[in-house]
Parts: C-alpha cells; sequence; structure tokens
C-alpha cells in the first residue's frame, strides 16, 4: 500500500465559496452544492478581505489561526460576542485588543 502524502488548510468561508464557485456550479454534486448554498448565505466578507482579515488577526493580534477562521466566519459584531470565540484560550487578551479586533471586522464587513 503506498502512502500518499496529505495536508490540511483551513478555510474561510469566503474562501470556501471561492473554490467552489471556481469549480462551476454545473460540476458540484449534490453535497457541494448544498456547501455552495450554505457558504453563499453565510459569508461576510470578500475572499481577498478574509485573507488580510486573517494574516492581520495571527500577526498583529497574536490569534491561533484555529481562532482567526472562527472569528472571520461568524464575524462578531462585539466585544461579548467575541470573547465567546476566545474564551476557551489560554492567553488572557486585553479589552482595549478585543475592542480594536471588532473595529477591524466592523469596517470589514460586507454591506448587506
Amino acid at each position: 500500500m503506498s502512502e500518499r502524502e496529505t495536508s490540511e488548510s483551513k478555510l474561510t468561508l469566503p474562501q470556501v465559496k471561492q473554490v467552489l464557485e471556481s469549480l462551476g456550479e454545473e460540476n458540484l454534486d449534490q453535497f457541494q452544492r448544498r456547501t455552495l448554498d450554505y457558504v453563499s448565505k453565510f459569508t461576510k466578507v470578500t475572499p481577498a478581505d478574509a485573507e488580510v482579515l486573517l494574516q492581520k488577526l495571527v500577526t498583529e493580534y497574536e490569534l491561533d489561526e484555529d481562532d482567526a477562521v472562527q472569528i472571520i466566519n461568524c464575524m462578531p459584531e462585539s466585544v461579548d460576542e467575541l470573547r465567546i470565540f476566545l474564551a476557551g484560550g489560554r492567553k488572557i487578551i486585553e479589552a482595549q485588543k478585543l475592542s480594536a479586533i471588532v473595529n477591524l471586522l466592523n469596517e470589514t464587513r460586507l454591506l448587506k
């Protein structure tokens, strides 16, 4: 049995949407179409903005990539909502930094 090298990368909802749309809806199976429908409804930023946000959250705000991806997927609108995503972490993040993250998210959010 041959071993395959696999890799895993974390994608935000906008990135998933971009990948599925690039395949073309006619080429998607039923599960992929449902996934595309879901991400289309719940995507709150563009894929480019999601990538920039991810980099900023990881580098400037020193968040774990997993936490940053979940924050981008849900785009919390207040510090209290943001704390929910960071409650399980080992680090304590200052209130000022949390406010700055929420401001960054609000500046980037898609207007609907």
